[in-house]
């Protein structure tokens, strides 16, 4: 496997899951503390960190120290690359999509045809 591969597939796995999109949502505002980050949730701290260490070993987020505190930050580089990807492949899907489109648009015609409609 590729090292763009590898990144892509940590990404997708981390984005998985709707708590883990919802602190990246919440540090698209700005850099955050652990703290912030759990508040909205009904976990525990542990919890969160357990999260943080999955985002953080994709790429999605990095950790910096500032005096006692450890603020997270989201890495835009990874979130860039897994839409290179999504819209590359829009691309494909949507070729493929007009294709199917136009086929049953010729099918329906050739059965009308037949019909007298």
């Amino acid at each position: 496997m590729n090292g763009g591969a590898s990144v892509l597939d940590a990404a997708f796995a981390a984005l998985a899951d709707p708590t883990r999109r919802a602190i990246l949502s919440t540090l698209a505002q700005g850099d955050a503390t652990v703290s912030e980050l759990a508040a909205p949730f009904a976990m525990s701290l542990p919890a969160v960190s357990k999260h943080l260490k999955v985002l953080e070993a994709s790429g999605l987020i990095s950790r910096t120290r500032s005096a006692q505190f450890r603020p997270c930050h989201l890495e835009r580089a990874v979130l860039d690359e897994v839409d290179d990807w999504i819209q590359e492949h829009r691309k494909v899907w949507d070729e493929r999509l007009d294709k199917l489109d136009e086929h049953l648009k010729n099918l329906q015609r050739g059965e009308e045809g037949r019909d007298g409609k």
